[in-house]
């Protein structure tokens, strides 16, 4: 009696690892698509960038008394100047003014200079109604605003005289009052005449 022998068919090693790559590329087919890649965040535009705005900082403190002393500006024509300032009520309260400032000049290292300052155009010049006008009683309410003129002539007639210069000016707006400085675009170049015709307070005109 002849037995018959079952044989085992062998599969090649390589054709092995096809059928489980296959089976594993299969597999992966069916399996959930990986979830898509985050959209990337802007990127910062080259240039120079601009800081915010600081709202944090405080508004200007009106000044001890209540006012302020602002430069308006002047003129220069042949030697000679004219400059007018303006006097604002920051305060709360009403502010009376009467007659004049008293006015002080100082140079530039805020030394005072010997100065004449007389009432009205004191003879400089003639033609200037605000300076040789009548004094009178001008009653500031709070945000209202008063003015003042100074007239003077950059001349000088003695070499043996320094000229004077002056940067800087202090106003006492009345008697007792608190007094105000002011650092001037321009200055107040008298020469040696030592000579300033000063005006009285006015309502300011807008």
């Amino acid at each position: 009696m002849i037995t018959k022998r079952r044989t085992r068919r062998r599969i090649p090693a390589l054709a092995l690892v096809g059928v489980l790559a296959g089976t594993a590329a299969g597999t992966a087919g069916c399996s959930t698509p990986p979830a898509p890649r985050a959209a990337p965040t802007p990127t910062a535009v080259s240039g120079t960038a601009r800081p915010a705005p600081d709202r944090s900082a405080p508004a200007r403190a009106c000044p001890e008394g209540g006012m302020r002393l602002v430069e308006l500006g002047g003129d220069a024509a042949m030697g000679l100047r004219v400059a007018s300032f303006q006097l604002i009520n920051c305060g709360t309260r009403p502010y009376v003014l009467e007659g004049y400032p008293r006015l002080t000049l100082r140079d530039d290292h805020d030394d005072q200079l010997e100065v004449s300052v007389e009432h009205g155009s004191a003879g400089i010049t003639t033609g200037i109604p605000n300076l040789d006008a009548a004094p009178q009683p001008v009653t500031l309410a709070p945000g209202q605003a008063a003015s003042f003129g100074i007239v003077w002539r950059n001349l000088v007639t003695d070499g043996t005289v320094v000229a004077a210069t002056a940067w800087n000016v202090e106003v006492e707006p009345k008697p007792g009052a608190p007094r105000l400085s002011l650092r001037l675009s321009e200055p107040v170049d008298l020469g040696n005449t030592g000579k300033l015709g000063l005006g009285p307070w006015q309502p300011l005109v807008r």
